[in-house]
């Protein structure tokens, strides 16, 4: 039937070069032609009738078992004809199906994180620490190497980390998935439903082209105005993964889109990965530059008070952090601009382009109106809901009814959003293991052993106070919260930094700036990096490596340029 429909289409073209029956010569009669002739006369004609419209080599080969036609070399190529008969016969080859391409996990990558688990989960017990501590940390491991090296999508992975630790008796079901109870990784899915919203009804264009506009003349330009525009709001907005994830997640992506740089087409490097790795590296920088920029920096200043009975006020933390938090924000997007750079960096007709965009999208419309009027509500709680009582997760689930009631966001659209559902589980997943490698007793283990080793060798408070830091800060690949890190190691580092010679106001200081910039190193250390990483502009191993090479600027700044600084202002 195939060949017949696509014969009579064609032949419409095909008979006006027909000649027609008085042109053509009378023949003698032929005797009546047998029905292998006839089939044969039958598979010629389709063949040239296809040819005639046209068709290349592969509709050819595509409809070749139709027309019985089979290729041969000679003189010249042609088509031959088969008798249907011959196509029939018993024992004629027939071409296996392609092979279905496998569906399932990596295998090398797999077998790298299993091993890694069994190997720890097999190595003699530490003294002072549980076996279950023990077993818990093997799978811990295995799963942030199943994480890294991706066998699986990562929710998946942290799925079976989870389901390895009830298997093995090693957390009960309901300790496993307690995280799924913890606001924050509900605030980091809200945020993406948040976003879809803010680019659906075209209000995240609509502000991207005031941006582009003002500032739009260079990448560079367009990064800085975003960085401070955070850094602006940060002191205002105590929750980094809502400042993250609720304002400049969908700002972001709505510049990404409008100037042509798109997840999974190629075009991720044009602005993209550099404005996004700019973005979230920078938000932990102005989180540690006020008490009140992110929720576990009050944590840090009552454990403080605790240990050396001093108290770090407002003003106090502002102060101290002001002059390098300044410095690291300047040379952090300028040194990813250098080595993660941008491939498109001037752009002296966008501003101009965004104007006529901004022109031809008119006045604002209806769901515009309403999402903008959410996004100020939703902000509004969030900066005031301390004296309301209201919390980031209460008012972004607010702010969402919102949306849902008046249909700018439907709740198809937010069960599609895939990537915040695998978010919300492999992070939930990371911070229930790595709270009970707290509550089981391994980081007071690690603590209490890293004490001891510092305080035996002898050292200046200075360089003691600096193994203590370096300790202190790379130890958070382990920990998926800050305030988790805060919670374990603070006291505990602060009081040996006090009686090895360190100035303990000076030393709560420093710890309490470090618990934000550490945040920077993986893409689950801190509320924005699940929010940024999820846009999926960047790999995860270059969000490692970078994050890396950051986290050695931002100490080279605070510690240096901070340090200079702090000996003005007599912190030390």
């Amino acid at each position: 039937m195939a060949s017949i429909a696509l014969t009579s289409s064609c032949s419409l073209g095909f008979g006006a070069h027909r000649p027609s029956l008085r042109s053509r010569p009378l023949r003698p009669a032929a005797a009546a032609p047998s029905s292998s002739s006839l089939l044969s006369r039958s598979a010629e004609n389709r063949a040239f009738r296809l040819k005639s419209c046209g068709a290349g080599a592969g509709a050819t080969r595509l409809l070749s078992p139709l027309l019985n036609l089979t290729p041969e070399s000679g003189a010249g190529a042609r088509l031959a004809v088969r008798a249907a008969a011959s196509a029939s016969a018993p024992g004629a080859a027939v071409s296996p199906p392609p092979p279905t391409p496998w569906q399932g996990a990596a295998m090398a990558p797999l077998l790298a994180s299993i091993a890694t688990g069994v190997i720890l989960w097999f190595v003699p017990v530490p003294a002072g620490v549980s076996r279950n501590a023990w077993q818990l940390l093997a799978i811990f491991l295995a799963t942030i190497v199943g994480i890294i090296t991706q066998p699986l999508p990562l929710g998946a992975v942290a799925l079976m980390g989870l389901g390895a630790s009830v298997l093995t008796k090693t957390l009960t079901f309901s300790a496993a998935f307690s995280a799924f109870g913890d606001p924050i990784p509900w605030l980091i899915a809200l945020a993406f439903f948040f976003a879809r919203g803010f680019i659906k009804t075209g209000l995240g264009n609509r502000i991207a082209y005031q941006f582009v506009k003002l500032f739009g003349s260079s990448s560079l330009g367009l990064g800085y105005s975003l960085v401070f525009s955070e850094a602006l709001l940060a002191p205002a907005i105590p929750s980094v993964s809502a400042r993250a994830g609720g304002i400049f997640l969908p700002l972001v992506k709505s510049l990404c889109v409008a100037c042509g740089s798109n997840v999974g087409d190629g075009t991720e490097h044009k602005l993209g990965s550099w404005l996004m790795l700019t973005c979230f590296q920078t938000s932990v920088i102005s989180s540690a530059m006020f008490l009140t920029a992110m929720a576990a920096n009050p944590l840090s200043a009552t454990l403080t008070f605790n240990t050396i009975k001093q108290t770090i006020g407002w003003t106090d933390w502002a102060k101290a952090a002001i002059v390098p938090g300044l410095v690291s924000l300047i040379v952090v997007p300028m040194l990813l601009y250098v080595i993660y750079p941008p491939t498109v960096k001037s752009s002296p007709d966008a501003p101009k382009l965004a104007k006529e965009r901004l022109e031809k999208m008119g006045p604002m419309s209806t769901n515009e109106k309403i999402m903008a009027g959410t996004l100020l509500l939703t902000v509004g709680l969030w900066i005031f809901g301390g004296m309301l009582n209201v919390d980031a997760v209460t008012a972004a689930i607010l702010g969402l009814s919102v949306l849902l009631i008046t249909g700018v966001v439907t709740w198809k659209e937010c069960l599609a959003e895939a990537v915040a559902w695998d978010t919300l589980t492999w992070f939930a997943a990371l911070i229930a293991m790595a709270g009970y490698l707290n509550k089981y007793g391994l980081i007071s283990w690690f603590s209490q052993t890293v004490v001891k080793f510092v305080g035996g060798l002898g050292l200046s408070w200075q360089a003691s106070f600096g193994i203590l830091v370096l300790l202190y800060f790379y130890s958070h690949y382990f920990f998926a919260s800050g305030a988790a890190h805060i919670g374990a190691m603070f006291t505990a580092f602060l009081s040996v930094a006090s009686a090895l010679g360190t100035p303990p106001y000076f030393g709560a200081m420093v710890l309490a700036f470090l618990s934000n910039l550490m945040g920077g190193l993986t893409h689950y250390g801190i509320g924005s990096a699940p929010v940024f990483y999820g846009a999926n502009y960047v790999p995860l191993a270059k969000w490692w490596g970078y994050g890396f090479i950051i986290s050695v600027i931002n100490i080279i700044i605070w510690l240096g340029v901070g340090g200079i600084w702090w000996k003005a202002i007599g912190l030390w």
